[in-house]
C-alpha cells in the first residue's frame, strides 16, 4: 500500500425515526484522499473532513488491529475515540460544538480483508446513546492506493 490513499466510506443508520416521516434510511458516503501507514502490525489511515455548515475541519485517523479491532479517532470540530470489536460493547464520549453525548457501540459482525493495495472493512453495529437504543448501523471502507487503480465507492 502506498503512503497515498482515496478512501471511501459508507455508513448506514436503520431504525433511527426521522423527522421527516417519507425520509428514508439514505447511506452517508464520503470518498477522500488520506494518508496510510503501517506501524507495529497496524494500519493507519488519516484524514480531514469538512463539516457542512462549520468552520474548521475535523481529522479522523483510523486505526486496524488484524480483524481484532478497528478504531476511529475524532478530533477539531468534533471527537470522540470509538472503538469496534467483535461482540463487545465499547462506550465513549462523542463531543459535538451542541455538548457531548455518551454513545455505546456494540459491535455484532466485523470483517477486514488487508490484501497488497486495498482495504475492505464492514462493521455491523448498534448505537444507543446515554443508554437508551438509537439504531443499527453499517460501516463500509474500502481504502485503495491511488495508483492501484482498483478503487470503487461502496453501497
Amino acid at each position: 500500500m502506498t503512503k497515498d490513499v482515496l478512501v471511501s466510506i459508507s455508513g448506514l443508520h436503520m431504525g433511527i425515526v426521522s423527522p421527516q416521516p417519507d425520509e428514508e434510511n439514505e447511506p452517508i458516503e464520503v470518498v477522500t484522499p488520506a494518508s496510510y501507514y503501517f506501524r507495529n502490525g497496524k494500519h493507519y489511515i488519516i484524514y480531514d473532513e469538512v463539516l457542512e455548515g462549520m468552520a474548521g475541519t475535523v481529522r479522523n485517523k483510523i486505526k486496524i488491529t488484524d480483524s481484532d479491532s478497528v478504531e476511529i479517532m475524532k478530533s477539531g470540530g468534533t471527537g470522540a475515540h470509538m472503538v469496534f470489536e467483535k461482540n463487545r460493547k465499547n462506550l465513549t464520549y462523542y463531543r459535538t460544538p451542541y455538548g457531548q453525548m455518551l454513545i455505546g457501540i456494540n459491535t455484532k459482525n466485523m470483517k477486514v480483508n488487508v490484501s497488497e493495495d486495498n482495504i475492505d472493512v464492514s462493521v455491523d453495529y448498534e448505537l444507543d446513546v446515554n443508554h437508551e437504543p438509537l439504531a443499527d448501523c453499517r460501516i463500509r471502507m474500502n481504502i485503495t492506493s491511488k495508483n492501484s487503480g482498483e478503487f470503487s465507492v461502496l453501497s
